[in-house]
């Protein structure tokens, strides 16, 4: 496998550069829904134009990452499948039109393609700025902010790798597939579930969640049919074992 990209998606992914021989992964780009950049959707456009033309020319399959989030789905109470995509922010039109992109540019040749969309993806090696990361060290310092009626569906980085794999050893392509929980856990419940790792229980000042908020629910049971069981069960009990396994990642030297 060919990984493009050096972040916390593609470290995590470097577990299976020994296996899909023909297949390259674009794990860089855009990845905030906060950004609404030109410069930056233009350069991500650029490198999938480009990646495509030479997996095209090269016969290979390119795997696209592309978002399950709000901002492609919206908020809803009914769960969303893969094609109710209805954008509502610059991000995810942005995604949007990248996955019809590349699914014109290599239609009718010998190279293929698979488009996941991943919800919010939790692991070791994040940057601070990211939920799990932010969460913990506010709540060891004591503060935390919660945005109330804010939703996030969860996945554990470990759970994408193993769909990836399971996928393309199924001979998955020319798809769009939601990766995710399938369950919005509320932010209140996830800065429980820290605080529970922690031992520690912090000041909440909770504000407004405005553009923010909302509860998005996506369907993952076409994932789950083609994944098996290395699909991700959901749940609350997903929850408390992903953030049993990775809030001690964070947990700051002070509080050991």
């Amino acid at each position: 496998m060919e990984i493009i990209g050096r972040g916390f998606l593609a470290r995590h992914l470097s577990a299976l550069t020994g296996a899909h021989e023909a297949v390259t992964v674009l794990a860089a780009g855009v990845s905030s829904t906060a950004v609404a950049s030109p410069e930056s959707f233009a350069r991500e456009a650029a490198l999938v134009r480009d990646t495509a033309g030479r997996c095209r020319a090269e016969g290979r399959t390119l795997v696209f990452f592309s978002t399950a989030s709000q901002a492609l789905y919206g908020s809803c109470d009914t769960p969303a499948g893969e094609e109710a995509a209805a954008p509502v922010n610059p991000y995810g039109r942005h995604k949007l039109d990248l996955e019809r992109r590349l699914e014109e540019e290599l239609t009718d040749s010998d190279a293929s393609w698979l488009v996941l969309r991943l919800s919010h993806v939790v692991g070791s090696h994040q940057r601070p700025h990211q939920l799990l990361p932010a969460l913990v060290a506010q709540i060891a310092s004591g503060d935390v902010r919660v945005f109330a009626g804010a939703h996030r569906d969860l996945i554990d980085v470990a759970d994408v790798v193993a769909c990836l794999d399971a996928l393309l050893v199924a001979g998955t392509h020319r798809q769009v597939l939601n990766v995710a929980a399938g369950t919005p856990y509320a932010v209140e419940d996830i800065v429980r579930g820290v605080e529970r790792q922690l031992g520690r229980t912090a000041r909440w000042d909770v504000v407004d969640a405005g553009d923010r908020g909302g509860c998005t629910t996506v369907r993952v049971d076409r994932l789950r049919r083609q994944a098996g069981d290395r699909a991700p069960a959901g749940g609350p009990e997903y929850l408390e074992r992903l953030l049993a396994r990775y809030t001690a990642a964070y947990r700051p030297a002070s509080l050991t």
